[in-house]
């Protein structure tokens, strides 16, 4: 299990730590700093769109595996959760205004749509529900059998298989989870357009594709979203996929909207990661992560004066780049959901936007974001269809 060394500071009293009093002076002269409180308020009923898809502004991402007890379910990041409190969570995410639950088939695999068909009995229709598909996960089984696979039929398998395990009749949006280089998109859209003709399929989208990718997929069956990480640590985006969003009418999810909990503060400059996915992340490493908390002392900073909690200052930032990107915060614990969901109160004046941007902007990330190998994967194309 992953080990957090020397990190003892909760995400609230980070807030009040060294870190953030040591980054005031990034902010306007005069201000004064007090206790950080989070807000209790539910979400805002403000709504963004998802191509033609309305969600409200912050979503629920629900990505679990297995723990060897049956009771209990493992992320990605060093963090466990029961399943009747991952249940609740959902169920209570939902009474908080959250209107987009993210999962995909890989998660578990199977189990996260599993535990999410579970905790929608009676409320489905209050969604927005995703899923994914694309690797070469065997359907019955569920082992994965090496790589990418979007074949038509696999897809349709697949799908199928999300349908039963989220005990629903349809997707609201299901994406390419990343884009098969062996199949060309035109063949992934016209599978996901003859289960739209079906009723099973409503909307779809890609994850982490490439550009031209984008369009010929657009072009062949519109798209409502593309779901890339986007966080104040990773911009990439930025650079080409947000102005094709832009441009093209489609919205735009963020998965792993707090860097994996960095900016969330899960971290310090001594955090060091002895296993699990974290351990693989060059930005996290040893000689990476002391260069790294400058953001996350900007990120406190702006936390202390607005009276929030550091994750709701990284959501509010997102949230406010574009009117149509919609974060994706998972969390193994309530508290922290509740904040996530409150993240739609803090709001920024365009100076105050101006300024923490270009705070932003002047830290130089040390450290890829992911893995070599699963970097790969993503900004791919397909062949084009002969």
């Amino acid at each position: 299990m992953t080990r957090f060394e020397n990190t003892s500071l909760t995400r609230r009293s980070m807030i009040l730590s060294g870190a953030a009093m040591g980054a005031a002076a990034m902010l306007p002269a005069g201000r004064v700093f007090a206790q950080a409180t989070a807000p209790a308020a539910a979400a805002s009923t403000s709504q963004r769109m998802l191509g033609d898809v309305a969600v409200n502004p912050i979503g629920l991402g629900c990505q679990w595996s297995a723990s060897g007890d049956d009771a209990v379910l493992n992320d990605q990041y060093g963090g466990s959760i029961p399943r009747e409190t991952a249940i609740q969570m959902i169920r209570e995410a939902v009474d908080q205004g959250v209107t987009l639950i993210d999962t995909a088939e890989a998660y578990g695999p199977f189990l996260s749509e599993e535990v999410v068909g579970e905790a929608l009995q009676g409320i489905r229709d209050q969604v927005v529900l995703e899923s994914k598909f694309g690797w070469d996960i065997d359907p019955v089984t569920g082992e994965r059998t090496g790589g990418l696979n979007s074949k038509p039929e696999h897809v349709r398998t697949a799908i199928e298989g999300m349908l039963l395990r989220l005990r629903t009749d349809r997707l609201d949006i299901v994406y390419q989870h990343r884009v098969d280089p062996e199949v060309p998109i035109e063949d992934v859209a016209g599978v996901i357009s003859d289960l739209m003709a079906e009723g099973k399929v409503l909307h779809w989208g890609l994850s982490e594709p490439g550009i031209d990718t984008i369009r010929r997929a657009h072009a062949a069956q519109p798209l409502a979203a593309i779901q890339n990480e986007y966080s104040m640590m990773w911009r990439g985006p930025e650079v080409d996929v947000l102005p094709l969003c832009e441009e093209l009418g489609i919205g735009f999810v963020c998965w792993s909207p707090m860097a994996m909990g960095f900016l969330g503060g899960k971290m310090n400059a001594e955090s060091r990661f002895e296993d699990g996915i974290l351990a693989a992340i060059p930005r996290f490493a040893p000689d990476a992560l002391p260069a790294n908390m400058a953001l996350f002392d900007v990120v406190a900073a702006w936390a202390q004066e607005k009276q929030v909690t550091p994750a709701q200052i990284a959501l509010a930032w997102l949230s406010a780049q574009k009117p149509f990107v919609v974060p994706i915060p998972g969390t193994t614990k309530l508290e922290h959901m509740r904040e996530n969901t409150a993240s739609t109160n803090v709001t920024f004046t365009p100076e105050e936007l101006a300024q923490l941007t270009a705070q932003v902007d002047a830290v130089q990330i040390q450290g890829a974001r992911l893995p070599e190998g699963v970097l790969q994967l993503s900004g791919v194309d397909t062949p084009p269809k002969s």
